[in-house]
């Protein structure tokens, strides 16, 4: 008997068992939409991630007094750290950079790049004017000049802050597109000289800033700023720290406008010569990255949830073919009769075994990339296919089809021909 008779035979017995072939083949799918499903989602959320600190300017870093912690699923992920050096200077990680120091960097440091100093408001804040109010979920910076330019914001309408408003920290404010929006409508220039009250205090709109968009993980449209004097003048900030903002002209110039930012901030944070640094640098896409590898444990429970599922599918499919040469018994008789040979016969159980996995591992495979890009169209990312899960799922599938089917090839190849044919 030729391979391609041998395949032909398999496909055609498959064919004829729907509904043997179909529990199986769903037991497999379920599997592999699991673990395909699951990792398009978070190929997703990590262009998501990608695109939104992209916004951040790709040609920027930020200064810290601390590294960023980050929570997802409960575990907590930290960039990595000199562990001697934490418990060395425990009590210097918690100082905070202060609006000296924030502004004596921004006087000294001589690298050709653009300085930004912000300083967090309050968060979840409600701002309304006269008709209508936002929901609780407004974030509030205080930032200067050249905060906008930095952060890869940009206006629609009105202007930005001067030095003497940031130095006077009198009461004004550049709103968000999504504040605007829920304020005044579609036609957001209406709010420009508008008078509105953010957590309750007044302030004069001077500026709307263009959309940027949002994502599941950073909504950049929902904010107010104001003036980091400002901050400082109506809210208490005791215990905040100001964070420092630097971009430079090309991003090739990167490494060495960190280096500079280190050599200038070192005296003014009172380092010594052989101490380590006791702030942090973080450039855009490295935030980025700690979030993707806090998803990476997501994918470890999402491969092990497919894992169990398809030793289970390889169980039941074993079994199945087990059944299927119990009922063909004189079927096997018969082509050994006419000389059909074990070589033959196991490579037909073989391909049965093989086929139903692989339909399994396409159905799953479909579903998984449909239900994973579900969550993408919510993220408003692109179509994404996670190839090489695609492929090692298909890889998988077909090991589960020749593991589950070798033993019961095997017994189907050793059947006695003359026991085989009287068989009933």
């Amino acid at each position: 008997m030729q391979l391609l008779d041998s395949l032909s035979l398999a496909y055609r017995t498959v064919k004829s068992n729907k509904l043997r072939t179909g529990i199986t083949v769903t037991i497999i799918a379920l599997g592999i939409t699991a673990l395909i499903g699951i990792i398009t989602a978070i190929t997703s959320m990590n262009q998501s991630l990608k695109e939104n600190f992209a916004l951040m300017g790709a040609n920027s870093f930020q200064i810290h007094y601390r590294d960023w912690n980050i929570h997802i699923g409960g575990r907590r992920q930290v960039k990595k750290t000199n562990t001697n050096s934490l418990k060395e200077k425990k009590s210097d990680m918690q100082k905070v950079i202060t609006y000296q120091e924030a502004k004596l960097f921004k006087e000294r440091y001589s690298f050709p790049a653009i300085v930004s100093i912000s300083l967090s408001g309050p968060d979840n804040v409600i701002v309304n004017n006269d008709k209508v109010k936002t929901n609780p979920n407004i974030s509030m910076e205080g930032v200067d000049e050249n905060y906008l330019l930095q952060s890869g914001y940009s206006l629609s309408g009105g202007r930005n802050f001067n030095k003497i408003d940031v130095q006077s920290g009198r009461s004004i404010c550049i709103i968000g597109n999504s504040v605007a929006e829920k304020l005044y409508g579609d036609n957001t220039s209406r709010a420009i000289d508008k008078i509105i009250t953010v957590a309750g205090i007044k302030y004069r709109v001077i500026g709307v800033l263009k959309n940027k968009g949002s994502s599941a993980f950073l909504n950049a449209d929902n904010i107010v700023l104001t003036t980091y004097n400002n901050i400082r003048r109506l809210f208490t900030t005791n215990g905040t720290t100001y964070s420092i903002g630097v971009m430079v002209n090309d991003i090739k110039d990167m490494d060495a406008a960190i280096s500079e930012a280190k050599g200038t901030f070192r005296p003014i944070r009172k380092v010594g010569i052989d101490e380590e640094d006791n702030f942090y640098i973080d450039k855009s896409d490295s935030i980025a990255e700690v979030f993707m590898k806090s998803l990476g444990a997501i994918t470890t429970a999402a491969a092990f949830i497919g894992l169990i599922t398809l030793i289970g599918a390889a169980i039941g499919l074993m079994n199945i073919m087990l059944v299927a040469v119990n009922e063909r018994t004189r079927e096997i008789g018969l082509i050994k009769a006419i000389g059909g040979t074990k070589k033959s016969i196991r490579t037909q159980f073989l391909f049965e075994s093989v086929i139903i996995s692989l339909i399994g591992a396409f159905f799953g495979i479909v579903l998984g990339v449909l239900i994973g890009n579900g969550v993408g169209m919510l993220l408003h990312t692109g179509f994404v296919i996670p190839w090489f899960w695609v492929v090692l799922g298909i890889v998988v599938c077909s090991a589960v089809g020749l593991f589950a089917g070798l033993y019961p090839a095997i017994k189907a190849a050793r059947l006695d021909p003359i026991v085989a044919l009287r068989y009933e």
